[in-house]
């Protein structure tokens, strides 16, 4: 698609400086850009590689000057260079129309513009909305319910009952509703415990490749709007996940944990059962937090087991000198010793 550097100046409601006139039609970053590419700055670390850009437009924080190039102002170039972005290269059709070698159950209801790409199974009772994609391959269960624009890619499977809210992206290989990973001991033996709950999706969530999403056992696991959870995540049963949190590559968050509005996790984090993780905490990567312990409001952890951020700094830096304390206890105590003897 192609806009000019006015219209894209109108649209996201920026300053324009220079000729408004300059063709837009992609997104890059300023070594690999064309002509016809919109580039960001942020701060003058950058000013001299988008100086000698091929670019001819920049959105750029105000007061930083860039030489020859038309200019869009803007408080947070990062943000709306994404806004940009998704206007100027909205992504391509995961579907288009009905394959002829999708299964779809006679009870299914499709919306206006449902497409559904080859092989796509669609079981009884599933509902879809208006405008959702479906990529090949995909499996969606018995009364499963799936929001309008949603995006599946290739291989995702939606368990029975499922519902996913308007908007929701789902990447390669993400399974929704598989059972909990719930036993009773009897005997040396282990009885599976019941995983008949539901697992409801918010709006405007977006699921990562291979990540995985237990139903509830008896209640149900809800991820609420505006989450974004990355690739080879875990999310197990009846764990309830809050607002805009965010949810970094091989996360792990075991069974009944509830996690609050705007959290954020980092890579390889280990959540065991029955935690609670408050508004706005900050979990450093490969931090594991224990079973039932509680992270409050705004709190920055890291470690294993998970601690205040300043905390860990100061023990993870007398750790490192360890190997040179144990060297210094060992020539106090030859003195001793010596000093006895």
């Amino acid at each position: 698609m192609t806009r000019t550097a006015y219209e894209l100046a109108e649209f996201l409601g920026c300053s324009l400086e220079g000729d408004g006139a300059v063709q837009l039609s992609g997104v890059a970053a300023p070594g690999s850009a064309g002509d016809a590419d919109l580039i960001y700055v942020e701060n003058e670390r950058h000013l001299a590689d988008a100086a000698t850009s091929r670019a001819r437009c920049v959105v750029i924080t105000p007061g930083l000057p860039v030489e020859g190039k038309t200019l869009l102002r803007a408080a947070n170039p990062k943000l709306v260079f994404a806004k940009a972005a998704a206007w100027l290269v909205p992504p391509a059709p995961i579907a288009t129309g009905i394959h002829p070698t999708a299964v779809i159950s006679a009870t299914a209801q499709l919306a206006r513009g449902v497409a559904v790409g080859p092989y796509v199974v669609i079981e009884e009772n599933v509902k879809i909305g208006e405008g959702t994609e479906i990529g090949s391959f995909c499996f969606m269960g018995h009364d499963a319910r799936v929001g309008a624009q949603c995006r599946l890619y290739p291989r995702v499977t939606l368990y029975a009952g499922v519902w996913l809210g308007d908007g929701v992206t789902l990447h390669s290989g993400a399974v929704i509703g598989s059972d909990g990973f719930g036993y009773v001991a009897e005997e040396g033996n282990r009885l599976k415990f019941p995983q008949v709950g539901q697992v409801r999706i918010g709006n405007d969530v977006e699921i990562g490749a291979n990540t995985t999403i237990d139903r509830g056992s008896l209640d149900r696991t809800e991820i609420s709007a505006g989450v974004k959870i990355d690739n080879l995540v875990h999310v197990a049963h009846n764990v309830r996940i809050g607002e805009n949190t965010v949810i970094a590559a091989q996360t792990g968050i075991s069974g009944s944990v509830v996690i609050g509005r705007d959290v954020a996790l980092g890579g390889q984090v280990g959540v065991a059962d029955h935690c609670l993780i408050e508004d706005g905490a900050v979990i450093g990567a490969q931090a594991g937090i224990p079973t039932g312990k509680t992270i409050r409001s705004g709190q920055i952890v890291w470690g294993t087991p998970a601690r205040p951020l300043h905390k860990f700094k100061k023990q993870f830096a007398w750790s490192g000198r360890l190997p040179e304390l144990a060297e210094r206890v060992e020539r106090l105590e030859k003195r001793a010793g010596e000093e006895k003897s």
